[in-house]
């Protein structure tokens, strides 16, 4: 397991051990407490403060904020049971793939 796996298997197994969890002792179990759609838009509002960073930070804001967008995605998806390798897979499947012909290769919405 090379340790960029290690991190993210440490990260979704300590997200999961906090399902369930005290919302007053847990950040974790508080955005569990408070559903999906909380978690998503927490998200969003992550995803943004990174774009601000990208824009105007430094390297550093921009890690930390990057940090938090990968925290925060992996918190959702384990609220929807699945799981940051749910997703690496994903990738994986599209492998070798352009964009163009990936994005061609969606059905209809």
């Amino acid at each position: 397991m090379t340790k960029t796996s290690e991190i993210l298997a440490s990260l979704a197994a300590t997200i999961e051990s906090r399902k369930g969890g005290d919302p007053e002792t847990s950040y974790v179990a508080k955005l569990f407490d408070r559903g999906p759609d909380y978690i998503a838009r927490k998200l969003g509002e992550e995803a943004v403060e990174t774009v601000v960073a990208a824009l105007a930070g430094s390297d550093e804001e921009l890690v930390g904020e990057a940090a938090d967008v990968i925290f925060h995605l992996c918190v959702l998806l384990s609220a929807r049971d699945l799981t940051i390798a749910d997703a690496l897979n994903e990738l994986a499947r599209r492998e070798g793939m352009s964009g163009i012909e990936e994005k061609l290769s969606r059905e209809p919405k």
